[in-house]
């Protein structure tokens, strides 16, 4: 696991406060939490717990795994999933279901291209394997000749 990156983690959690249009206090009644523990989070003093950046998330209405991922928690290869879904989620023009709703065709065209590649890999590596005869590197001297 990384290490928790808090500065960065305070700074966007700031912005994401900032763009919901929301107090400090308004943040951290919303989430559960006091208004001095949300300040030393948001300044960088404080690492929060996965629970706590979860409370956050559902208050500021992006997923967790986006403060996850700012908080060095969840590994960077998966951000572009993460930021795209947070785009969707905190989209204020689109209601809860039209949200949903593009959560699941997105997911579905993801497990298909992934399907896809995984199969042109698996075909790559056997168009690879098929035909082999010997050379070099192998024990097998291949077909005798006349």
């Amino acid at each position: 696991m990384a290490s928790l990156n808090v500065g960065n983690l305070g700074e966007y959690l700031r912005e994401q406060r900032r763009q919901a249009q929301l107090s400090l206090r308004q943040l951290a009644d919303a989430a559960g939490v006091s208004n001095p523990y949300l300040s030393q989070i948001e300044r960088g003093l404080r690492k929060p717990s996965a629970d706590i950046l979860q409370q956050l998330a559902k208050a500021l209405r992006i997923s967790a795994e986006t403060l996850y991922v700012q908080a060095g928690i969840l590994d960077e290869r998966d951000r572009d999933e993460v930021e795209t879904r947070a785009v969707i989620l905190s989209d204020p023009s689109i209601n809860e279901r039209q949200k949903q709703v593009l959560l699941q065709i997105y997911d579905a065209f993801r497990k298909e291209n992934e399907a896809e590649s995984a199969g042109s890999v698996a075909a790559a590596e056997s168009d690879g394997a098929v035909g082999h005869g010997g050379g070099v590197g192998t024990d097998d001297p291949g077909p005798a000749t006349p």
